[in-house]
């Protein structure tokens, strides 16, 4: 009988222990209503609204008990600058192009393009090819369901 969902846990505490895992790739944690398949079974996933899970964060289940999320690894560029401010002009030009990143202290991660790769090397960026699981940060246009509000700026003389 499949599992219905309703309901995230974000992050799930380490002291709740599933009932099973289902592991997705950034692109697929995306999701609102969703049939999502387990080793033996299937979790139909409810939500009110879309949510990008993470990993570690727990499906609740109807009846009881818990599904663990897990991020798969994906195909990735690790881009390593030459120091911080460096750092900082790399995510720029990222940024410039809308392109999901995961941005660390000492490097950024994105999905694996040669265009891209060209362009970062050309910005004498170290570009490494890796396989881990992507947490590219949430952009502010898909932070809480429909919430908007106008800007007004205010300069002091």
């Amino acid at each position: 009988m499949p599992y219905r969902s309703t309901e995230v846990i974000s992050p799930g505490r380490p002291d709740m222990t599933p009932l099973h895992s289902v592991t997705l790739t950034h692109d697929a944690r995306h999701l609102r209503r969703k049939l999502l398949h387990l080793e033996d079974d299937v979790v139909m996933l409810d939500l009110k609204e879309p949510v990008m899970l993470a990993d570690g964060d727990l499906l609740v289940l109807e009846g009881g008990g818990y599904i663990r999320i897990v991020a798969a690894p994906e195909a990735l560029y690790e881009i390593r600058p030459r120091d911080p401010l460096h750092l900082i002009e790399l995510a720029w030009h990222l940024g410039n192009r809308h392109l999901p990143a995961q941005i660390e202290t000492g490097r950024i991660l994105i999905a694996r393009d040669p265009v891209i790769r060209q362009m970062l090397e050309g910005l004498s960026a170290e570009v490494i090819e890796v396989s881990e699981p992507f947490h590219p940060l949430r952009g502010a246009y898909h932070a809480g369901g429909g919430h908007s509000h106008g800007h007004s700026h205010h300069h002091h003389g």
